[in-house]
């Protein structure tokens, strides 16, 4: 499992090399979770393939602040492939439907600055899937994180009851986007104007083979 820097220049490559690292820090050492590692320095798993989008928001030093991976929901995906039993019904899928999946917010900023970043980054995914053209989101949460998406103000409801699994409690969520979802996050106080330098909107990831990132 390699990552390169074919293709990408040295601010994104830079960009790419951090949201790994931020991945790591947040999902393995803080939250515990069981997931690969490489170089002892990046979270990187099967489902970082070159189909799958990146949305990554840098402060003014160059910093990771937050980011999001998007996955094509009509190819192998985390909800469809791993937890399709959270869903009641058919799991959405789609050539109009991106999975949201490692949301991720650095976890070296002070509260008032992750609530900024997160709201950013609420915000981008927003504005990302009307300029796109993608009409739904979905994705897995634990229960506590559900609850505080599905108060944002957009149209987000879970597929299924909430499924034991392990420690936590996991959901099936779905979200819709159109043309009052800006309004809808902007009435709830979430929606803010992106402040953070966006990289990835249009990247495509790194390559899984190749020469290791320094």
């Amino acid at each position: 499992m390699e990552m390169t820097d074919h293709g990408h220049g040295a601010r994104e490559s830079a960009a790419m090399r951090a949201m790994f690292a931020a991945r790591k820090e947040v999902f393995i050492d803080l939250l515990g979770w069981d997931l690969p590692v490489l170089a002892d320095r990046f979270e990187v798993d099967q489902f970082d393939t070159p189909d799958a989008e990146y949305l990554i928001l840098l402060g003014p030093d160059h910093v990771h602040r937050a980011s999001a991976r998007l996955l094509r929901t009509e190819r192998e995906h985390i909800l469809g492939h791993l937890y399709p039993h959270l869903c009641t019904g058919i799991v959405p899928t789609g050539p109009n439907i991106r999975e949201i999946t490692r949301f991720c917010l650095d976890r070296h900023q002070r509260s008032a600055e992750r609530r900024s970043a997160r709201n950013q980054l609420v915000s981008t995914l927003a504005d990302h899937a009307i300029r796109h053209g993608i009409t739904d989101y979905t994705g897995v949460a634990e229960q506590a994180w559900f609850d505080q998406i599905a108060r944002f103000g957009w149209d987000c409801r879970a597929l299924g009851p909430s499924v034991r699994n392990g420690r936590d409690l996991l959901v099936g969520l779905h979200i819709r986007i159109d043309h009052t979802t800006i309004d809808r996050l902007r009435a709830s106080g979430v929606y803010e104007p992106i402040r953070f330098a966006l990289i990835g909107s249009d990247v495509e990831p790194p390559a899984r083979t190749g020469d290791m990132l320094s």
